[in-house]
């Protein structure tokens, strides 16, 4: 015996595309993958934001040096700022030569993530930002270099994170 099989309606009762459940049921995987790869990927980011803030510490300290040293820029002296973040677009006004054009700010640039001044005069400086990745932690730059230290409050011009810089 053999049996005959008609194809044309073998395929006309199979359903087409995907049921919701299914498409509901890959969504949500690639939802719970994606949220494990970006909860994973946060303090990665943190770390690179600070070594840009580190960096950027860095940059300043050696545009302040370099001001101090030109005749151009002051001449033997710091230049004056005022106290509070962001409180500086330029460290050489006349732009010869030209330090830091355009004055770096902070990854963040808002609550502690800022690069605050401390009130100084032509014979010392310090400014500084709260890193993220490590908690309680500033870094500064000052007249005395840079460096970071662990505490609870901001720093000042006499513990410019373990410098006394004035």
């Amino acid at each position: 015996m053999i049996l005959k099989i008609d194809m044309s309606k073998a395929f006309t009762n199979k359903s087409r595309g995907f049921t919701l459940i299914e498409l509901l049921v890959v969504i949500s995987i690639i939802a719970l993958i994606a949220s494990i790869i970006l909860v994973s990927v946060g303090p990665a980011r943190a770390k690179a934001r600070d070594a840009k803030r580190q960096t950027d510490m860095k940059q300043i300290s050696t545009a302040m040096e370099l001001c101090y040293n030109d005749a151009n820029c002051g001449g033997a002296k710091y230049k004056t700022h005022v106290a509070g973040a962001n409180t500086w677009t330029m460290i050489d006004p006349d732009f010869d030569p030209k330090l830091l054009n355009p004055f770096p700010t902070d990854p963040i640039n808002s609550g502690t993530q800022v690069y605050t001044w401390v009130a100084g005069n032509e014979q010392y400086y310090c400014i500084y930002t709260k890193l993220e990745a490590v908690a309680d932690t500033w870094f500064c730059a000052s007249n005395k270099g840079v460096k970071q230290k662990t505490y609870s409050g901001p720093p000042t011009k006499d513990d410019c994170c373990g410098m006394d810089v004035d």
